[in-house]
C-alpha cells in the first residue's frame, strides 16, 4: 500500500516543472527514484521534489549531470536531506563554482590575445591548451600520436 508521501509521475511533472520524459531519465540515471504499484505504475516519494530542485539548480549554474549525480549519490534517496547534508554539498559546491569563476576570469583577461591566432601551441596559450608541451616545436598543428607508441 503507498501511503500519501508519494504523487504520480504526473503530479511531479506539474509541481516540478519538469517533463515527465525528463523525469524517467534522470530515473535512469539515479539521480531520482520510484517504487512501482501493483499495476506497475510509478509512484514518487515527495522528497524528490527537492532533489529535482536542487538538479534545476545546479544545470542552472552549469554543472553538468554527471557531477550533480555524484553529489547526489552522497543523498538519501527517498527521505529529505537533513540540513547537515546541504550544506555539505553546498560547501563542495561552492568550491567548485570558486573555482570556474577563476577559469572564467582567465578567459576574459586573455581572450583578446587569443581571438584570431588559433595555433594552440604557443608557448603562453593558457587558456585553450595549457599543458602544451610540443610548443617547443612551433606554432600550427603539432603530431597527435606519440611516434613511441608504434
Amino acid at each position: 500500500m503507498i501511503n500519501n508521501n508519494y504523487i504520480t509521475i504526473g503530479q511531479l511533472s506539474e509541481r516540478s516543472g519538469i517533463a515527465t520524459s525528463a523525469l524517467r531519465f534522470y530515473e535512469t540515471k539515479d539521480l531520482i527514484s520510484s517504487i512501482r504499484t501493483s499495476g506497475n505504475q510509478r509512484r514518487y516519494n515527495t522528497s524528490m521534489l527537492r532533489r529535482i530542485a536542487l538538479i534545476q539548480v545546479a544545470q542552472s549554474i552549469g554543472f553538468t549531470l554527471e557531477e550533480i549525480t555524484i553529489e547526489l549519490e552522497s543523498l538519501p534517496m527517498n527521505k529529505t536531506p537533513t540540513k547537515r547534508d546541504w550544506e555539505r554539498v553546498a560547501k563542495k559546491w561552492q568550491k567548485d563554482l570558486d573555482n570556474k569563476m577563476k577559469q572564467i576570469g582567465s578567459l576574459k583577461e586573455n581572450l583578446t590575445g587569443c581571438i584570431g591566432c588559433g595555433c594552440l601551441s604557443m608557448k603562453k596559450c593558457h587558456l585553450l591548451n595549457p599543458d602544451d608541451i610540443l610548443h617547443v616545436n612551433g606554432s600550427g598543428a603539432q603530431r597527435l600520436i606519440d611516434e613511441d607508441s608504434d
